[in-house]
């Protein structure tokens, strides 16, 4: 859900005003500042009090959630339309670097997703493992069509997506899109045949 999605609950006005000014603050905060920004920061931001805020959004991974979840589903869909790719391959490569793109919306967020994964208690436990799952169906036809390593498994693919997304945050995107690059041609059975180009990296200004 973004910021212009009406919550999955009817609200009075006020209580519907203050969920969507939280959402656009918590968007622009996480943008700037990390997944990691206070959650208390958000809320004076947004000009209401902590209470409210949780009272809306309980904890992290909920507020998270409403901001992303729409989103998430969305990229567990274009898995599922990449499964009539021509090349099996080429479907995985491009939902690869779709979820690599998402991850990296806000610094941080690829470290809350991986343990949303495991944790059935989270918010975003459902959204992450509908996304797994579609990157499981793209690996599976590619190893089925013999184009990826038949010991690769999802798991395999999504911390390389996340680190990944932690290179190009910690150094600079084109790092990133290099090192998932290189992840992906270690995925083929044949690494050195055909092998992705590498995404080009700009030259730090002297």
């Amino acid at each position: 859900m973004n910021a212009g999605t009406p919550p999955p609950r009817r609200m009075r006005a006020d209580a519907h005003r203050n969920y969507q000014r939280l959402l656009t603050e918590a968007a622009a905060a996480f943008a700037e500042h990390g997944a990691d920004f206070s959650l208390e920061a958000i809320a004076r931001r947004a000009g209401v009090a902590n209470g409210t805020l949780y009272g809306h959004f309980p904890t992290r991974r909920a507020l998270l959630e409403a901001l992303m979840g729409d989103r998430m589903r969305a990229l567990a869909a274009t898995g599922a339309e990449l499964l009539t790719a021509r090349s099996p391959f080429d479907g995985l490569v491009t939902w690869a670097r779709a979820a690599m793109a998402h991850t990296t919306i806000y610094r941080g967020l690829g470290a809350t997703l991986m343990q949303a994964v495991e944790d059935e208690s989270s918010e975003l436990h459902a959204a992450c493992k509908a996304v797994l799952a579609a990157g499981e169906k793209l690996l599976a036809r590619a190893r089925t069509a013999g184009e990826v390593r038949p010991d690769v498994t999802a798991p395999d693919l999504y911390a390389l997506i996340n680190a990944a997304a932690w290179a190009g945050e910690q150094s600079s995107p084109p790092q990133g899109e290099r090192l998932l690059t290189f992840g992906l041609n270690g995925f083929r059975t044949s690494a050195t045949d055909q092998a992705l180009p590498l995404p080009k990296l700009t030259p730090a200004p002297k």
